[in-house]
């Protein structure tokens, strides 16, 4: 009965610490969404889902949320599709290897707004290092603003966001490339199989864990990034590149309508414990078979 109790009580202190920290902040944001509230967060009359209409009544809102979709998929698939072929190339024995994978770890040791902000000077329209180059190869004759429409803006972002993340995705790729042993590739080499064959038979599904893993987590990541939509455009021009944790900025920080923004945060809350929850059965649902 005591080995069987051990690993719970042993567990028990993380998993209270965490609960407070988890469904304190969680029970304020639930009583902020329900009540109005003033510019000071006091909380006055209880209103129900009042926010919650007025926040779908928001075109405003709507854009945001398709936006932040497209974002995070934008940027989670094209981090997973780049990722993978670095790490198999820095996976190699070649000379220089070890001087190689420092310089892609490096972005992943700078400040992410930093990196934001020299984007966002490498953009300007007028003197940015962008235009410059594209000048000196003769590819444009005149500058490109680069930041100030959101059809050229928002790509970018989602550009800059995936030269951010693909630091983070290939050190874990890195580490499952690492679990797989070479005698499988001398077998399979043995046997006729080339290249491609290995890396679909063979590395690909032994990946699929270490996969799963930075999907979920860059979808986290990516879902709440303010850094890099913010130090660039501020969601603008005319609101056309916020998603929502911008939104959720401006509704509640600049025009102080608190109320609404707990209820974006519950929204953003919800949407992201749906896809964990759906993702993670789908995964061990194809584990069992």
């Amino acid at each position: 009965m005591q080995r069987a109790t051990a690993p719970y009580i042993l567990i028990l202190p993380s998993f209270l610490l965490a609960a407070a920290i988890i469904l304190w902040p969680l029970k304020e944001i639930v009583s902020l969404s329900l009540h109005d509230v003033n510019r000071f967060g006091m909380l006055r009359d209880f209103i129900g889902l009042e926010h919650f209409r007025v926040l779908f009544a928001d075109p405003d809102f709507i854009a945001a949320t398709w936006r932040t979709l497209v974002w995070t998929a934008a940027v989670v698939l094209g981090t997973l599709i780049v990722s993978v072929p670095i790490a198999l190339i820095l996976n190699e024995d070649f000379y220089g290897r070890g001087f190689a994978r420092i310089l892609i770890m490096l972005p992943w040791a700078i400040s992410l707004t930093m990196t934001a902000i020299v984007w966002r000077w490498a953009l300007n329209g007028e003197s940015g290092m962008l235009n410059s180059a594209l000048r000196g190869l003769g590819l444009i004759n005149t500058n490109i603003q680069w930041l100030a429409e959101a059809s050229t803006a928002f790509p970018m972002q989602i550009l800059i966001g995936i030269l951010v993340s693909v630091p983070f995705t290939v050190t874990i790729f890195l580490g499952g490339l690492s679990s797989v042993p070479d005698d499988l590739y001398e077998a399979a080499a043995t046997e006729g199989a080339g290249s491609w064959d290995q890396f679909r038979l063979i590395t690909l599904p032994l990946l699929r864990p270490f996969i799963n893993i930075a999907f979920v987590l860059n979808t986290i990541y990516v879902f709440n990034s303010f850094p890099i939509i913010w130090a660039t455009t501020q969601g603008g021009p005319a609101n056309s590149t916020d998603i929502l944790v911008t939104y959720l900025y401006k509704v509640g920080f600049r025009i102080g309508r608190l109320g609404e923004a707990a209820a974006v945060s519950l929204i953003m809350f919800a949407i992201l414990l749906v896809f964990t929850i759906i993702y993670v059965r789908l995964a061990m649902r194809e584990a069992k078979a």
